[in-house]
This record gives C-alpha cells, sequence and structure tokens, in this order.
C-alpha cells in the first residue's frame, strides 16, 4: 500500500508508541553520569486546550489523577495558557521519574478522551554542569525527541543541539529531521 491508499483512508498512518516516552527515564541515567546534565525537577506537556465542559472535565480530572497518584511522591501540578492559545501542564517533582509518569499520565487520560491529536508535545526542563538551560522536547505527532538549547533572545544553540544528538545515541528514539526540531520560545517551566 502506498500513499494514494492511505489519502484514500484504505490504511492509516501508524500512531507513535505511547512506551517512547519512558525512554527518556533510561537516558536521565546517561544525563547524570556522562554529560552532568541533572534535571530542573520540572516538565510540562503543551496541547490544545477545547472550550467544551467535556475537554475542561478530563483536564480537571487529569489534575486530580497527578496529584492523587503521586502525593506520596510529592509532585505537583500547575495549568497555564500561553500567548499562543496552547495550555501547559506544568509538574513539579525531584524524582525525574515521578515526572515521566506524570506526563505519561496527562497523555494517556487526552489520548482516552479522544483528545490525543491536540497534545502537541512534553517538555522536559535540565541544566548542564554551568547552570545553563537545556530542553528535551517529545513530539508525540512523530514520537521523537529533540534537544533544545536557548541561547540569548531568541536564538539558540544548534552546535550543542548536535552535539547532545551525538551523545545521547540510541538512548532515545531521535528525530532525524534536523528542521522539525522546532524552538520553543517562552518555555514557563
Amino acid at each position: 500500500m502506498g500513499l494514494f491508499d492511505i489519502l484514500a483512508g484504505r490504511r492509516r498512518l501508524a500512531k507513535p508508541a505511547p512506551d517512547r516516552l519512558f525512554a527518556m527515564s533510561t537516558a536521565y541515567v546517561t544525563f547524570e553520569t556522562e554529560l552532568s546534565i541533572t534535571s530542573r525537577g520540572v516538565a510540562g506537556i503543551v496541547f490544545q486546550a477545547l472550550a467544551t465542559a467535556d475537554f475542561e472535565q478530563i483536564a480537571k480530572d487529569m489534575v486530580e489523577v497527578v496529584e492523587g497518584t503521586s502525593s506520596d511522591a510529592g509532585t505537583t501540578v500547575e495549568t497555564r495558557d500561553d500567548e499562543y492559545g496552547y495550555r501547559w501542564m506544568l509538574l513539579r517533582d525531584p524524582d525525574f521519574d515521578d515526572l515521566v509518569v506524570g506526563v505519561n499520565a496527562v497523555s494517556g487520560a487526552l489520548e482516552a478522551g479522544g483528545y490525543g491529536e491536540r497534545i502537541l508535545c512534553a517538555v522536559f526542563a535540565f541544566a548542564d554542569a554551568s547552570g545553563h538551560p537545556l530542553y528535551w522536547i517529545y513530539n508525540y505527532k512523530r514520537g521523537a525527541f529533540y534537544p533544545f538549547v536557548p541561547a540569548g533572545d531568541h536564538g539558540r544553540d544548534n552546535e550543542r543541539e548536535l552535539r547532545l544528538k551525538a551523545q545521547v545515541g540510541a538512548e532515545l528514539p531521535l528525530e532525524p529531521e534536523l528542521e522539525r526540531w522546532f524552538p520553543l520560545w517562552g518555555i514557563p517551566i
């Protein structure tokens, strides 16, 4: 089957495997031990919110589930809308694995409610040994990660991003098309 079959609706494109997000937990060991990159204790999931009662109820339930299941772990949840109309659900926790599980729970709830196509990405905040911020972004539609290293006002350190790609290697499913490494300006984490 080819492109025409997909366009004609005879075959659907495969969705990214949700378990790819969990690769971040194993990659974090390499980040800490080999690259001196540490978590800043915060992650976020970004999605297009809808002004419907159903969607708002799912969003409210997501907050309650994450807070309820992570009350022992100490995860806190905050939501914030950005200037582009996207909603950020921010999770804070000193335990990195709890952040990954929390982001997965939020995306799972959106997908179960039929709103999976509204998810833009997940963002994990890190700092290098010098304290400079860097981010790993998981693009849900592509099922792949890529680094984002901001430099100054709306600039980015492309060299550092490519170095990170080379250093991480097979640890994460990486986005192979560099033109799809979209910057996220104004990340609230």
